[in-house]
């Protein structure tokens, strides 16, 4: 049974040239394998009606008897063009017909910004575990590749400032190399080692701080290490269990800015006490606090 090739590209039968062109460019960028989500196959056929359909002769045979009258076989294409030869340079290439590849190829060239390519080599995966302080601020590092297949067995990345756990950083063509065709991704996927008692939240940094029932009451003054070294924190007076105090621009980078620190706060409440504590404490509650 012939196929339709005005329905694989989802045309009219009296479809302009400039619309097969047009029909042909959208299901190339929809379908091309080398797109995530692609669809080899449908990529082959879109391509395989585009070659009859762009050709007045072909065209003109194919919509009086079916098919171009040549030698299409199973796969449509006339003169021997092999849809399987995608993935290399298709300029001054003809087949016996008349059909151009050479437009087909400037076609996808202009969809994916350089010569078609269907073949391509496998992507590989990495994992690389980071501290907390190198996913804050960034870092160089190393990643050994256990592949012979690939162009360098250790490759330098740049862990962008930010980064989290589960993310990843793609280096094009990192991958697996193939003979006459494009190598490969490179895909790292990050882990970071949780830090003692920092978290991040977004662009911001996150910690508790347990505080004594005197400084809750009086204030206080505490010594505090952050990311960029010792800071004096106040903890004013009046200070309860669950209020946050922030330290600006002591968080992520984000750009030129920085994210903020902020610091949660317990107040510990003494199970015992003293006999003088309580006489104290009684005193308070004479004082209605």
């Amino acid at each position: 049974m012939a196929k339709d090739y005005y329905q694989t590209l989802g045309v009219d039968k009296n479809a302009s040239e400039e619309d097969i062109k047009k029909a042909f460019r959208k299901k190339a960028h929809e379908h091309h394998p080398d797109k995530k989500g692609g669809n080899e196959a449908k990529f082959k056929e879109a391509s395989e009606a585009y070659s009859v359909l762009s050709d007045k002769q072909k065209r003109a045979q194919y919509d009086q008897f079916g098919s171009t009258g040549g030698n299409m076989g199973g796969g449509g294409f006339g003169g021997g063009f092999d849809p399987n030869g995608f993935g290399f340079d298709f300029s001054g290439f003809q087949s016996a017909n008349g059909f151009d590849t050479g437009d087909l190829g400037d076609i996808l060239s202009s969809i994916f910004g350089g010569g078609a390519r269907m073949r391509k080599g496998r992507d590989v995966q990495v994992d690389l575990e980071i501290t907390f302080e190198e996913s804050v601020f960034g870092a160089t590092k190393k990643v050994r590749i256990n592949s012979k297949l690939v162009k360098q067995a250790e490759v330098e990345i740049k862990v962008p400032a930010g980064i989290d756990s589960g993310q990843m950083i793609r280096m094009n063509e990192g991958g697996e190399t193939i003979p006459d065709g494009r190598s490969g991704d490179l895909y790292i996927r990050i882990h970071v080692k949780p830090h003692a008692y920092l978290r991040k939240e977004g662009y911001n940094l996150v910690m508790d701080l347990s505080i004594k029932l005197t400084e809750a009451l009086l204030g206080s003054t505490r010594n505090i290490t952050t990311l960029d070294g010792d800071i004096e924190l106040k903890v004013p007076a009046g200070t309860n269990t669950g209020n946050i105090l922030r330290v600006k621009n002591k968080g992520v980078p984000r750009g030129k800015d920085r994210g903020d620190l902020y610091i949660r706060t317990t107040v510990q409440i003494p199970e015992k006490l003293s006999k003088d504590a309580k006489k104290l404490v009684e005193e308070l509650k004479k004082e209605g606090i």
